[in-house]
């Protein structure tokens, strides 16, 4: 994936010890023979491309979707984004969440981390027990709920 890279380190926004940060959430249908070899190839490749242009989250893969958080410089998440959404090894790519503030990264030294369906619940609660900002804990509780609401329950049909 070879996208524009825009240098845009996340800074201090003055008077805040946070930088500003750009995050989202998305979910999407895995396209027919995307197996774990497909989504290792997915975090490699993830792990070259997102440390230089200052991106990290997590990839829940289960059941056939997969469940992306992005946090980073707003021009770098958003020209990831463009790409995903070319990506053939999935369609139905639907937006979530998406916003910018000033806050801490909730995922601070991974580069994209793979997290099982079967373990997501563990990453998110752990999340939100370090979350310091109001804002960072509300996030993780809807998506917690949108966890227990089944979103990534059951097979993927088209």
């Amino acid at each position: 994936m070879n996208a524009p890279h825009t240098e845009q380190p996340d800074e201090p926004v003055p008077g805040h010890s946070s930088p500003l940060l750009y995050n989202l959430v998305y979910c999407s249908r895995a396209t027919e023979g995307v197996d774990a070899a497909a989504v290792d190839q997915i975090i490699a490749t993830s792990r070259r491309y997102n440390p230089a242009r200052s991106i990290t989250g997590l990839l829940v893969f289960g059941s056939g979707i997969f469940f992306q958080w992005l946090e980073g410089p707003r021009d770098s998440v958003l020209a990831l984004m463009a790409l995903l959404k070319k990506d053939p090894r999935h369609h139905t790519v639907v937006l979530l969440t998406s916003g910018e503030e000033v806050r801490e990264r909730l995922f601070p030294d991974w580069d994209m981390e793979l997290v099982t369906s079967d373990a997501v619940r563990d990453v998110l609660v752990d999340a939100l027990e370090s979350a310091q900002d109001p804002k960072n804990a509300e996030s993780l509780r809807e998506l917690l709920q949108q966890l227990d609401d089944g979103l990534l329950d059951g097979p993927a049909k088209d």
